[in-house]
């Protein structure tokens, strides 16, 4: 093909493991769930595909479940533009598709829009896209005058394109799903952040929630961890910068554990971690789902006093970040397993809530 600068070839593996099998419901009974007796690779009706963004991630999440990597082949032409091809068949099969929209934002959108396409078109019986980020979700509103709402037009997007099902995890506003006129999945990272928490014992723990949007979240993190709330008031001036004004809750003598949903250029962050340092706390953690990182992130969290940043593999580390891995300021928390077996759920129709139970 004429302009093409890079192939990304994505394998399949040939191993098979287990079975499932489908109850028969009697007449005029309701129709039993469906039991799963073993690993779903031998379910011709259920298949795992996933773009560049983090394909790390999606192959964990086979590995979990007992698939292999849907086959397919995806190329760029010399200027960029995205050609992308099924090399197995899909009709009648129920596709998940996953693809955070991570940086570059707009060209892993577009390369899942593409793949939904593609899906489409070779007749798959139903397209769940698996999200683990999403992209446009802090424009959820006109916060000024003559404003998009971008995280709307993204939802038009991919419900246009074809997609029949949704799973993300830990919007950044939960009303998003709202924008949705598909049903949406929303799944939280906090089971994991909390299983980790928990062996650390930490003494003294305050959670914390860095702006008044956050307070639900910290909460709930909170309860699970039965450790009291606090909140930090902050205004924001402009994009990406904010001014932390005061801390509401009693922090002196504690440990303060942040949290939050997305890390961008850790701004937020650090303020937010130095004004509960002069409040009095001892030590100051931070977690987040969405390592996003931008800009002069990893600068200013490897000059902080935060003692540790806990993340997920939401999206990939960049190369700088991954330094501060090795010296141990941030750790990465896996989701393969949350997001497998709500995958797992939704493809054997059974309850995704129960995972949180």
């Amino acid at each position: 093909m004429k302009g093409e600068s890079s192939v990304l070839t994505i394998p399949a593996s040939q191993q098979e493991v287990g079975s499932i099998t489908q109850e028969q419901a009697a007449p005029g009974k309701p129709k039993p769930e469906r039991k799963r007796t073993g690993r779903l690779s031998e379910d011709k009706r259920f298949k795992i595909f996933a773009g560049s963004a983090n394909r790390k991630l999606a192959e964990d999440i086979c590995t979990h479940v007992g698939v292999s990597l849907g086959e397919s082949k995806l190329q760029r032409f010399a200027d960029g533009e995205i050609y992308f091809q099924l090399l197995e068949n899909v009709r009648g099969v129920d596709v998940f598709i996953v693809q955070p929209t991570c940086y570059p934002v707009d060209q892993h959108l577009v390369e899942l829009l593409i793949m939904i396409d593609a899906l489409k078109r070779a007749s798959a019986g139903r397209i769940t896209v698996v999200v683990p980020y999403y992209g446009y979700a802090r424009q959820d509103r006109k916060d000024r005058p003559r404003v998009a709402i971008s995280s709307k037009l993204v939802a038009d997007l991919l419900t246009t394109a074809g997609a029949n099902r949704a799973l993300f995890m830990d919007l950044h506003a939960a009303q998003i799903q709202g924008f949705f006129n598909i049903p949406v999945d929303h799944m939280f990272a906090s089971p994991v952040m909390v299983s980790y928490f928990r062996e650390l014992n930490l003494p003294d723990l305050t959670v914390v929630s860095p702006d008044a949007g956050g307070v639900e979240r910290a909460r709930f993190f909170a309860t699970k961890m039965q450790a009291p709330l606090a909140i930090v008031d902050k205004r924001r001036t402009d994009l990406n910068v904010t001014e932390v004004m005061n801390v509401i809750g009693d922090v002196q003598g504690r440990t303060c554990l942040i949290i939050d949903d997305i890390i961008d250029t850790a701004g937020t962050l650090v303020k937010t971690a130095a004004a509960l340092l002069e409040a009095g706390a001892v030590k100051v953690y931070a977690a987040a789902s969405h390592p996003v990182l931008s800009g002069p992130a990893i600068e200013r969290i490897s000059n902080s006093k935060l003692q540790e940043v806990i993340v997920t593999d939401s999206i990939p580390l960049r190369e700088d970040a991954q330094k501060l891995e090795r010296l141990g300021k941030i750790k990465v928390l896996s989701v393969a397993g949350l997001l497998g077996a709500t995958i797992e759920s939704i493809h054997m129709e059974t309850s995704v809530s129960s995972l949180f139970s």
